[in-house]
C-alpha cells in the first residue's frame, strides 16, 4: 500500500515507518519543514496542506499532536487541543476533497477520552469523561467526520500509555527506578492501561488491513494494572527497590492539572473491539512486555 503518515518522527511514528517500509509498503511523510521528494508539506496551525501530494494514497495514519507532558499552562493546553483538532480537521477535509480518496484513515486518539473513572471497566461504548483531556479527545475524534462522511473508513485508536525504552512514560521512569528511587504515585490504586510500542505498531497495521474495524478502538493491552502493580513489576524487572512514593500533593505541586488528569487519574480500559477483530497481542502481560522492551531475561 501507499500510506501517508503524519507525526512520523515521534515516538510512535519512528517505530511505525520502518515497520511499514520493511513490510513492503510505500510511506509518504507529512512534514512541517521543506519537503524532500516523497514528502508532503503541511502546516496545521496555518491551515496549509499540499493536497496534491495526497493523491494516490491508499491509506493514511495520522499521529501528529503536541506532546502532553509538562506543566499545562493555558498556552500549552491551547497547543494540545489545537494541534489535534485543527490538524485532524485539515487532513480529513483534504482527503475528503480528493477525486479518489484513500480507503482508510487511522487516527490517533487516547484513553483520556474516558476521564478519571476509578475501577469502572471501560469499553468503546462507555460514555466520555468531563475533564480537559476528555473534551480534547471528543473534539479530536469528531474532527475526522469529513473523511467518514466521504465514505473513508475511519479508525480512532484510543491509545493507552505507550511503553518504549526509547522515550515516553517508560523512558522517563527508567533513570529514577534504576537509581532505586522509584515508587508509586499517589495512592497507587489508580488503574493504568498500557500498550507496548511493538503492539501499538501491530495494532495500526491491523487497523489498516482489517476492513471490519471502524470507529473508536481501545488500543491497550488486555492486562490492566494499578499504578502500584506497575511500580512493583518495573522494580522487579530492573532488580531495584521501589520504596520512594510520589505523594499526590507533591505531584500536583510539580505538574499541576496534568497530575490529576494523567498521573493520578484511573482508566481501566478493555480492548474489546481489538479482541473481537482477531488481533493477537505480542506481549499481553506487563512483565513480559517490560522484559522484552528492556532486554531483561527472567531469573533462572
Amino acid at each position: 500500500m501507499k500510506i501517508g503518515v503524519s507525526g512520523s518522527t515521534g515516538l510512535v511514528g519512528s517505530a511505525l515507518v520502518p515497520f511499514l517500509t520493511t513490510s513492503g509498503h510505500q510511506v509518504v511523510r507529512l512534514v512541517r519543514s521543506k519537503p524532500n521528494p516523497g514528502e508532503v508539506y503541511w502546516s496545521p496551525g496555518e491551515g496549509r496542506l499540499d493536497a496534491s501530494g495526497l493523491e494516490g494514497l491508499e491509506a493514511v495514519v495520522h499521529l501528529a499532536g503536541e506532546n502532553i507532558t509538562g506543566r499545562w499552562t493555558p498556552a500549552k493546553k491551547a497547543r494540545i487541543r489545537e494541534s489535534r483538532v485543527q490538524g485532524t480537521q485539515l487532513l480529513a477535509g483534504s482527503l475528503a476533497e480528493l477525486p479518489q480518496p484513500p480507503k482508510v484513515l487511522v487516527c490517533a486518539s487516547a484513553i483520556g477520552y474516558y476521564g478519571d473513572r476509578g475501577e469502572e471497566v471501560l469499553q468503546e461504548a462507555s460514555p466520555p469523561g468531563s475533564n480537559f483531556l476528555a473534551e480534547v479527545c471528543q473534539a479530536w475524534e469528531a474532527a475526522s467526520q469529513p473523511a467518514s462522511q466521504k465514505g473513508i473508513r475511519v479508525v480512532s485508536l484510543r491509545i493507552g500509555v505507550v511503553l518504549s525504552a526509547r522515550g515516553g512514560a517508560l523512558g522517563q521512569m527508567l533513570l529514577p527506578f534504576k537509581l532505586g528511587v522509584g515508587g508509586k504515585i499517589g495512592s497507587g490504586r489508580q488503574y493504568l492501561s498500557w500498550i507496548a510500542i511493538d503492539d501499538l505498531v501491530g495494532v495500526i497495521h491491523h487497523a489498516l488491513t482489517t476492513d471490519s474495524l471502524q470507529g473508536p478502538v481501545n488500543t491497550v493491552a488486555p492486562q490492566t494494572v494499578t499504578n502500584l502493580e506497575f511500580t512493583k513489576t518495573l522494580g522487579r524487572v530492573l532488580g531495584r527497590p521501589t520504596l520512594f512514593p510520589l505523594p499526590a500533593f507533591a505531584a500536583r505541586w510539580v505538574f499541576g492539572q496534568m497530575a490529576d488528569e494523567l498521573l493520578l487519574a484511573s482508566a481501566r480500559v478493555e480492548p474489546a473491539r481489538l479482541k473481537a477483530s482477531g488481533y493477537v497481542f505480542r506481549t499481553p502481560d506487563l512483565e513480559g512486555a517490560l522484559r522484552r522492551l528492556l532486554g531483561k531475561t527472567r531469573a533462572a
